[in-house]
């Protein structure tokens, strides 16, 4: 099957514009050729995630309310990167504020799209390893706890349910499956 895009945008109107997002709607002629609407969420900035890994395999977790799901929840450190700026350079500023941790050694393990049916918005996942420990500085808007377990505890949080940031799912669930085939 070709990959060609099959819906048709009449008009497109930006309804909401911040900082972090803009969300437009789009008037479309859908894949089967119906009118309709499609509202798209675009991302001024990557999502970042960074898996940081001790020598004895312990992780870093980190905990914080987040207002869209009105719940706690605990995830790998993350945060966004703005286009202009060497994704790495994000991940190491992300995790030097929210562990006061740097790492000696990084490796990009994957990218996805977070969710694609609405957004644009695009992940970058870092695990880094030689781990230098300093002093955390969150962002002002960031109420932060940091949580050190072994990176099994995290799995089985996955496994659980109890970890449900899809950033940090697929970050955990990746570095397992690399770990049982000696990639890390």
């Amino acid at each position: 099957m070709e990959e060609i895009n099959p819906w048709k945008t009449l008009q497109s109107d930006v309804k909401y514009d911040n900082n972090w997002i803009r969300v437009t709607e789009h008037q479309v002629i859908n894949p089967t050729g119906g009118k309709g609407i499609y509202g798209e969420v675009h991302f001024k900035n990557l999502a970042i995630g960074i898996l940081p890994l001790d020598e004895d395999y312990n992780t870093w977790l980190v905990g914080q309310y987040r207002y869209p799901i009105k719940a706690y929840s605990w995830e790998i450190p993350e945060g966004g990167g703005p286009f202009h700026e060497v994704p790495l350079d994000s991940a190491r500023r992300e995790l030097l504020e929210e562990t006061g941790m740097s790492a000696q050694n990084w490796k990009e393990i994957l990218r996805l799209h977070l969710s694609n049916s609405v957004s644009d918005e695009l992940s970058i996942v870092y695990v880094a390893t030689g781990l230098i420990k300093g002093i955390a500085m969150p962002e002002e808007t960031e109420e932060l706890m940091l949580k050190k377990l072994p990176f099994e505890a995290a799995y089985q949080m996955v496994l659980n349910g109890e970890i449900t940031d899809s950033i940090s799912v697929a970050a955990i669930l990746k570095a397992k499956i690399m770990m049982q085939n000696g990639q890390l």
